[in-house]
């Protein structure tokens, strides 16, 4: 497709104005030059976005969950919560589509960062890996438009031969439009002793006692605009912040685990079950909301023995910890804005990446994955949790409870992989504080947004070349009136096979059985306005209806550059939980 052209262009130094803190210093070598900046108008907004990790869409406070987000439920009281927002169920290709307002096919990242070993080995379809150069980010745009840029945390967008040397850092955020970049490049990394990057260069291990990475990037966060204002006080400033919360490994002090250790022994099925019910009281979710039944493969928790009910209910304490302690650190950084006066001039956007995680039916401990430790083993080291000596990752049906109400989790096309909490709060702007809104809005639509407020666009040619066509559409006027229309009304979806396509109230999915042709694929129907939990499969009732949608979907799937579908690995299947919808016949 020649929207998919790979354009790969010379990278000359960017000079940055004025002085850094040592900690954000880094090499300018290979940085992608910004044209002649446009001075921004006066009021033009400070842009605040916190993207979190493998948080399910009821894992906050002010999204009905049990776990303590003060911080977080403060935004949310000073701006809008969004109820409709749909990822692309897993990491690389949600940040890939957030970053460049287009959905991950299109910008070769249908999926995982690819695992190329030399540079060039002429694959050029979604499964690239590699973001096209002709496709400008937001901070291309915004730093183009005189904004200074920083990048700290998660990045995930790097292909593993890319070491961030000369010639093999072109994935690397100071390629991509940052000005600054402090943090890690691949999916997760301790949070204790992280393997980090500042600028296009690996760094030694912090080593120092009490070090937590969501603490540090804070740190980083705030020195960063100090710094920038002392350099330049009337430059709007565009921060991304990428935690590592709550993706697993997860770390956090023990005081903050305590804090949940009654909490969770009644178990996922109760926990679900009061975050419906909260739900409906704070409108989250409308009140003829139906919690479907609990997902085949999942065992209920009246079914486990009273050792794996102790040691699964640490985790889950650990969880909600990690994720209580990483709302800390997003209020030191609010605090710094509300106390410098930024506050009244930010735009604010937290969303997180996808659904719970779904990879381990039993948990981990040693190792986010492949990990066999045994049960007998955690339990008898159960107080190790959260420390250095562990990386682990909770039991899958703890994410069908972070996923309330919906089915699945990570990984799946139904609404518990793709939906996820977004607030985003825009002093001045927002006029109802506190608000829901229901309009549908996609990950893709985030940067269109986001420029909009700051009175610019992504350019129509960016070095001589035709840019690949923007697929998100602005949602800035609901910030302003509930009464606004959706940005969009259809969205496709494919990730691994599975697939799914929403237009206007109606959503058809289909999750692939592995070696079979896809054209064997079941197809199920949901009304998302009657039935938002996807409860009831209408597919035989009417059937013209998911004809209609199977239709629209290869259509979508053409333009966005998702075809041909590629057979998931073995290994990828293994952790994905997928045979349990085939297993017993569903």
């Amino acid at each position: 497709m020649t929207l998919l052209k790979f354009v790969r262009t010379p990278y000359l130094l960017t000079a940055f104005a004025g002085a850094m803190i040592t900690c954000l210093a880094h090499s300018a070598q290979d940085t992608q030059p910004s044209s002649a900046a446009v001075p921004p108008p006066d009021g033009r907004p400070n842009v605040v976005v916190i993207a979190l990790d493998d948080v399910g869409f009821s894992d906050l406070g002010c999204f009905g969950s049990e776990i303590r987000t003060p911080h977080i439920d403060r935004l949310a009281r000073s701006g809008l919560r969004y109820t409709r927002f749909d990822t692309k169920a897993i990491c690389s290709p949600t940040r890939a589509s957030l970053m460049t307002g287009r959905n991950s096919h299109t910008v070769r990242m249908a999926d995982l960062p690819s695992r190329l070993q030399q540079a060039d080995r002429g694959d050029l379809s979604c499964y690239r890996g590699e973001l096209p150069d002709n496709a400008q980010t937001l901070a291309q745009a915004l730093r183009r438009s005189g904004y200074a840029t920083f990048a700290l945390g998660k990045w995930h967008l790097i292909p593993a031969y890319e070491t961030g040397e000369a010639g093999r850092n072109a994935s690397f955020p100071l390629q991509r439009g940052f000005d600054h970049f402090y943090g890690f490049k691949e999916g997760w990394t301790d949070q204790y002793h992280p393997e980090l990057f500042e600028g296009n260069a690996r760094i030694p291990t912090p080593a120092h006692a009490n070090y937590h990475l969501s603490e540090d990037l804070v740190d980083r966060a705030i020195g960063a605009m100090k710094a920038s204002r002392t350099a330049a006080p009337n430059k709007p400033m565009f921060l991304y912040l990428a935690f590592g919360v709550a993706h697993a490994p997860m770390q956090v002090d023990r005081k903050y685990i305590d804090r949940y250790d009654s909490v969770y022994v009644k178990g996922w099925d109760a926990i679900r079950s009061e975050r419906f019910a909260r739900m409906k009281e704070m409108g989250i979710i409308p009140e003829s909301t139906v919690l479907p039944e609990r997902n085949q493969g999942d065992p209920s928790w009246s079914s486990l023995s009273d050792q794996q009910r102790r040691v699964y209910a640490r985790f889950m304490a650990t969880y909600a910890g990690f994720i209580e302690h990483g709302d800390a650190q997003i209020g030191r950084l609010m605090t710094f804005l509300q106390q410098s006066g930024l506050m009244s001039n930010t735009m604010v956007v937290l969303f997180s990446d996808n659904g719970a995680a779904s990879e381990m039916k039993f948990g981990a401990f040693r190792t986010p994955y492949a990990d066999e430790t045994t049960l007998d083993e955690i339990d008898r080291h159960l107080d190790e949790l959260g420390t250095d000596k562990t990386q682990a990752l909770y039991q899958r049906p703890w994410a069908m409870a972070g996923v309330t109400p919906f089915r699945r989790y990570k990984l799946w096309p139904y609404l518990g992989g793709v939906r996820a909490p977004l607030i985003v709060t825009h002093p001045g702007i927002v006029k109802d504080e506190g608000a829901v809104r229901t309009h549908y809005v996609d990950v893709v639509d985030i940067a269109p947004t986001i420029l909009e407020a700051a009175g610019t666009r992504f350019e129509d040619v960016v070095e001589g070349e035709q840019q690949i066509p923007v697929a998100g559409k602005s949602f800035l006027e609901t910030l302003v009136s509930a009464q606004a229309p959706s940005p969009r009304t259809v969205q496709y979806f494919e990730l691994r096979g599975n697939r799914a396509i929403t237009s206007g109230n109606w959503r058809a999915l289909a999750v692939h059985r592995p070696g079979t042709e896809f054209s064997e694929d079941e197809w199920r129907l949901f009304n998302v306005e009657s039935d938002p939990s996807e409860s009831r499969n209408l597919a035989t009732v009417h059937p013209e209806k998911l004809e209609e949608l199977k239709a629209l979907w290869w259509t979508e799937a053409e333009k966005h550059g998702a075809l041909p579908l590629e057979e998931p690995s073995p290994l990828i299947l293994k952790y994905s939980g997928f045979s349990a919808e085939f297993e017993e016949g569903r």
